[in-house]
């Protein structure tokens, strides 16, 4: 589990590719300081799993169905990643929840300032954005971000200058893909809600007053 504030962002140092999955050897420098075997690393939000540290490097294996689903295979030897370490109890939690499994990914269709702001404009589709919505919150690359806007088969986010900073963002350029996930706390509603319509019986009516 993560909170979608990043850490620092690393570098790829290799990358090894199998016939539908990887092995990355990412370089980074301030999450060794805690850092075991098998312990979970969000890569860009994406949930991996260090198998081998060589300091200053850490090396994970990515499966073929996260292959899929993400910007992984868009990444390069020298390609910035956003590193986020698994949350800690008794943590601060700054962000919201991210699990580090990605929905899916959108595409940058513009990206616009505003005074000290970057409008970052990102396409989805419906099976995502029925979970987006204004205000709430999404990981986009794994970085935790308020939604601004919501249109029909797109969204915005306003990046403030430290979140420009300290991540990847704003080095994307129109046009690339990002991960998203959405709001999980939306997810497991729906599924709370649409599980108990489709058993509407006189006792569940009688327990919510009808």
């Amino acid at each position: 589990m993560f909170t979608g504030i990043i850490e620092e962002t690393g570098t790829v140092e290799a990358i090894v590719r199998g016939a539908k999955s990887c092995r990355l050897t990412i370089r980074a420098d301030k999450i060794f300081d805690d850092l075991s075997l098998g312990d979970s690393v969000a890569v860009n939000g994406v949930c991996l799993t260090a198998d081998e540290i060589r300091k200053p490097v850490f090396v994970a294996d990515v499966m073929a169905e996260t292959v899929r689903r993400t910007n992984i295979d868009r990444l390069v030897p020298g390609s910035r990643v956003n590193l986020e370490r698994a949350m800690r109890l008794g943590g601060r939690f700054g962000g919201h929840i991210v699990a580090g499994h990605i929905d899916g990914t959108g595409t940058i269709v513009s990206m616009v300032r505003e005074d000290n702001a970057v409008w970052v404009t990102v396409t989805a589709g419906s099976e995502m954005l029925r979970y987006i919505i204004e205000k709430g919150s999404v990981a986009l690359d794994g970085i935790s971000l308020t939604v601004a806007e919501v249109g029909t088969d797109r969204f915005s986010v306003s990046v403030i200058p430290h979140t420009a900073a300290e991540t990847t963002l704003l080095s994307r350029r129109t046009g690339d893909r990002l991960n998203i996930e959405c709001d999980m706390i939306g997810k497991y509603v729906e599924k709370f809600v649409s599980g108990e319509s489709r058993g509407i019986t006189p006792e569940l009516l009688a327990k919510y007053g009808f």
